[in-house]
């Protein structure tokens, strides 16, 4: 009988008054400017490696350059000896193909890894955006590439479960009070964002990854210490950071295609 039972549980077949497995869509979602249902199941997957032990940048830049990565390379400020590699890409198979083949070898090789800045993200929709390839595929590009802003700084974010147990509507209430500070930097161009969701990929179980982009390392200052006041970060996050802080040394040429 325990036979009979497992084979029909494995063929997903209705039995015994247990409701069928509902089916997986994993495509994100979106509304299109007529207010029709949109669906892309296309993401990037972006990584930032932080290294140490790298009194100069400049034997690396080459070497990351004709490894073909889109992303950039950044020079730690708060690290004297310390670099940081962003690289994005839709196919996740080419980090470890590509970027750790590239890591491993030539000038990279001497350096020495800080695993508890790596971070790992893919893009994302929230159900509501008009243009979902420029949300998931293009965005996260033209921030990391756009010469106007090379200061950075890169940080995962734990929510508390608390928020979870709040009501859609107090959720949004929550978020909108945050999504409307980062709106008025963005407005000034004085700091952009790019927000990543690493649910299962990061190696101390963040839910989010956020990046911060400016032609000037203050407002990137200025933009977390507003957000401190906030109730999504004062009541509603378990953990934040650890932060990297970086200028742009190289980043790859923007183009259309990925």
């Amino acid at each position: 009988m325990s036979g009979s039972s497992a084979d029909s549980e494995g063929s997903g077949h209705h039995t015994g008054g247990v409701p069928p497995i509902d089916t997986v869509d994993l495509a994100e979602t979106g509304l299109r400017p007529d207010g029709t249902p949109d669906r892309l199941d296309r993401r990037l997957y972006a990584q930032l490696l932080v290294f140490t032990g790298c009194p100069a940048a400049t034997p690396l830049v080459a070497h990351v350059d004709q490894a073909g990565i889109r992303g950039a390379l950044y020079e730690d400020v708060n690290d004297p000896r310390g670099v940081g590699l962003v690289a994005v890409t839709e196919h996740p198979d080419e980090l470890l193909d590509v970027v750790r083949a590239t890591v491993n070898a030539g000038p990279f090789a001497a350096l020495q890894p800080r695993p508890e800045l790596t971070m790992l993200g893919r893009t994302y929709s929230l159900g509501h955006e008009q243009d979902l390839a420029g949300v998931l595929l293009h965005r996260p590009l033209q921030r990391i590439e756009n010469a106007a802003w090379p200061w950075a700084v890169w940080y995962p974010i734990k929510r508390a479960g608390a928020f979870e147990q709040l009501s859609a509507d107090e959720q949004r209430a929550v978020l909108m009070e945050h999504a409307g500070i980062g709106r008025g930097f963005a407005s000034g161009d004085l700091v952009h964002d790019l927000r990543l969701s690493c649910h299962g990929l990061h190696r101390d179980d963040a839910d989010f990854i956020t990046g911060l982009f400016s032609g000037q390392l203050h407002p990137l200052s200025a933009i977390v210490q507003r957000m401190r006041k906030t109730a999504q970060t004062s009541r509603y996050l378990q953990r934040l950071g650890p932060f990297f802080v970086g200028r742009v040394r190289w980043r790859s040429a923007p183009r259309d295609e990925l």
